[in-house]
């Protein structure tokens, strides 16, 4: 597994260990005694031996993913099974940062996937914003574009699973596109306060003033899903058959609009929903404006997010999740706990 002790990654490493399931995990130098701590967590939790989990120093931007040639040897000869979830996650990320990671990383963890001799599964982690500009529905099975992008993120995570479509013919592969992923729909925990946390920290401010003029509109949804759907979705599909060379997006298949996300915020911190609601351009002008993010704490690189027209369709995951009894929940049934968290948790 690369992208090691990320928020998903770290989870999804609890949510399949098992007894008689070894790990290695990739980690780069500076993350070592992170992961440790990680690791030893996992094993109090799930009450499996430390000895199940090797942290391994690499890095996939290098060749061989920068591993010592007898680590490498081991890994190649006992790996079954890959998760690649290591990636910038960044909207804001340099072009040579995100190129390095989220393109020639992939390239790399692609060639080592085709070193191992039968191998289960390479499971990938793209994101449904490989759709870049394009508007209307995305379905899952959607991909090449020449519309453009609204950043350095979505270029390289559009290029580099386009590189991994690729080896579809080769090997078995699945990919999984996350919408905007947010915390833990039972507990709020999250590990990165961005996307619908700008509004959460806006309207905490002083939530019975600022609840009467929603910031959103009817016209455009905001794909919100919590982390544990994410990880109960790649753990059951990693090892479902029906799931080899197929696309699925994680995302929630009845979002709600961008007004209706800031009247559930509104509710739950006031008891009281919106009263006007401003023309959707208006709106984005003023928050374009460079004075907007000191007020509204949402990054002028943010601000597109909340005006996409754009919706992901779902069909090939609901159709496979539901063999394993695994839905999205609706925004309005988990956002009390998100607030819950923010609340005790101001900053992280």
């Amino acid at each position: 597994m690369t992208g090691f002790p990320g928020f998903i990654a770290e989870r999804l490493v609890a949510r399949l260990a098992l007894p008689d399931r070894q790990f290695y995990l990739l980690v780069q130098p500076q993350f070592i005694e992170r992961s440790m701590k990680a690791v030893e967590r996992i094993a109090f939790k799930t009450n499996i031996s430390l000895d199940n989990f090797a942290l391994v120093e690499g890095d996939v931007t290098e060749p061989s993913l920068g591993l010592e040639v007898e680590d490498l040897a081991t890994i190649r000869a006992e790996t079954t099974d890959i998760f690649h979830l290591a990636a910038v996650y960044d909207l804001a990320v340099d072009q040579k940062l995100a190129r390095a990671v989220n393109l020639e990383g992939t390239k790399n963890v692609n060639e080592f996937a085709r070193s191992i001799q039968g191998l289960n599964r390479y499971n990938y982690v793209s994101t449904c914003y490989v759709a870049g500009r394009r508007t209307g529905e995305i379905l899952e099975t959607e991909l090449q574009h020449d519309v453009g992008f609204r950043n350095y993120y979505e270029e390289t995570k559009y290029l580099a699973e386009i590189e991994v479509e690729t080896l579809k013919e080769e090997i078995p592969v699945t990919i999984f596109r996350p919408s905007v992923v947010v915390g833990d729909s039972s507990t709020g925990e999250t590990a990165k306060y961005d996307g619908i946390y700008y509004l959460i920290h806006y309207l905490r401010k002083a939530p019975w003033l600022l609840r009467f003029v929603n910031v959103g509109n009817a016209d455009v949804r905001l794909n919100l899903v919590p982390v544990d759907f994410v990880v109960d979705g790649i753990a059951a599909l990693s090892v479902d058959e029906q799931a080899v060379g197929k696309t699925i997006a994680l995302a929630d298949p009845h979002p709600l609009t961008t007004s209706e996300l800031f009247d559930a915020i509104a509710e739950k911190l006031s008891g009281k929903r919106s009263l006007v609601t401003p023309p959707p351009l208006l709106v984005r002008k003023t928050l374009s404006m460079s004075i907007s993010p000191p007020i509204s704490g949402l990054p002028l690189y943010a601000v597109p997010y909340f005006f996409i027209a754009q919706t992901y369709d779902t069909s090939i995951a609901d159709q496979l999740l539901a063999r394993h009894g695994i839905a999205c929940p609706n925004f309005r049934e988990y956002v009390g706990k998100l607030l819950d968290f923010v609340a005790k948790h101001p900053t992280l």
